[in-house]
């Protein structure tokens, strides 16, 4: 037994080894004490609750993790990923997260897709390093191309499917359309009539609107789905079409503000009015330009620009958020 009173014996007794996370001791026993530096915490040693714990998580079943950005919440931890890295767990528990992929682009026409939205709680995380993919907005639909498709954003065996690229107006086929969130139709066909937009994926998303044609001349394309509605079907009459607008997104607190994702971009109008991006970061439509591009980190969908006569938006990049209690 250590003598305390000793001044040789108390140097010993009282020094803890202080170093980052990846220089732990090799041989650790059960009790030994250490300063991380990585995570700037003390923690102690359990093999019987899967090794190395901070000392805030003594009695209770706490992640210790690192990457991505860190902020805190209260009582909570959150890790955001606004682009392809690294979860790296040391300490298991459980954990909630926020898996948004990227949205569609959209077309000379039609509203891109929203991304896929997935989230939940109680999602089990071991010791290991995870890839957090981040998936990148699809690209801006052009005069002879549909919009591109998003990209998935996967976390462990979590995977939100990119939103569906938006369909350009003269095309017959219906490449990228579907997705997390289905792209919106735009048409070519005879007046009066409908053309659909793509089927988004059930649990992450909802369908695109539909095209629709006004005069033998002018077409309204349908807005891109969202996270939480459809895109909305184009319409108006004669010369004066309407671009659908894009589907909402649906709104999480995961970072302890609430915040809106994966909307949908709006139809758009040829010589009349593009639809509004949907609420999520979906860019809005036009009908006599451009269509507006997706927001950032959003998985909203690109809006569709003037047919026949100018590019869509490209779809917004996804985003990755991870929230757990640690104190």
């Amino acid at each position: 037994m250590k003598d305390i009173n000793s001044a040789t014996d108390n140097k010993d007794w009282l020094e803890i080894p202080v170093g980052p996370t990846g220089v732990r001791p090799s041989n650790p026993v059960a009790g030994q004490m250490r300063y991380d530096t990585t995570q700037s915490v003390l923690e102690y040693y359990n093999p019987s609750i899967t090794g190395w714990r901070s000392v805030t998580n003594v009695g209770a079943d706490y992640v210790v993790a690192t990457g991505g950005t860190i902020t805190t919440d209260g009582d909570y931890k959150v890790h955001t990923f606004a682009s392809t890295a690294t979860f790296t767990v040391s300490a298991a528990g459980s954990v909630e997260y926020l898996v948004v992929a990227g949205g569609g682009g959209g077309s000379d026409g039609g509203g891109g897709g929203a991304g896929g939205y997935r989230t939940a709680t109680g999602f089990s995380v071991s010791p290991q390093a995870y890839t957090i993919t981040v998936g990148g907005g699809g690209t801006a639909g052009t005069t002879s191309a549909n919009g591109g498709a998003g990209d998935d954003s996967i976390f462990s065996t979590i995977t939100s499917i990119g939103g569906g690229g938006a369909r350009e107006w003269s095309s017959s086929g219906t490449s990228n359309e579907d997705g997390g969130s289905g792209g919106g139709g735009s048409n070519s066909a005879g007046v009066g009539q409908y053309i659909a937009g793509g089927d988004g994926t059930a649990g992450q998303g909802n369908d695109g609107g539909r095209g629709y044609r006004t005069s033998s001349s002018y077409n309204a394309s349908g807005g891109g789905g969202g996270a939480s509605a459809a895109g909305a079907d184009g319409g108006g009459s004669g010369s004066s079409p309407v671009g659908g607008a894009g589907g909402a997104g649906s709104n999480s607190s995961i970072t302890g503000a609430s915040v809106t994702y994966a909307g949908g971009g709006g139809g758009g109008g040829e010589g009349g009015t593009g639809g509004a991006g949907g609420a999520g970061g979906g860019g809005a439509g036009s009908g006599s330009g451009a269509g507006t591009a997706g927001t950032a980190n959003t998985g909203g969908g690109g809006g569709g620009g003037w047919v026949n006569a100018q590019y869509g938006g490209a779809g917004g990049s996804g985003i990755v958020i991870i929230r757990y209690k640690y104190m």
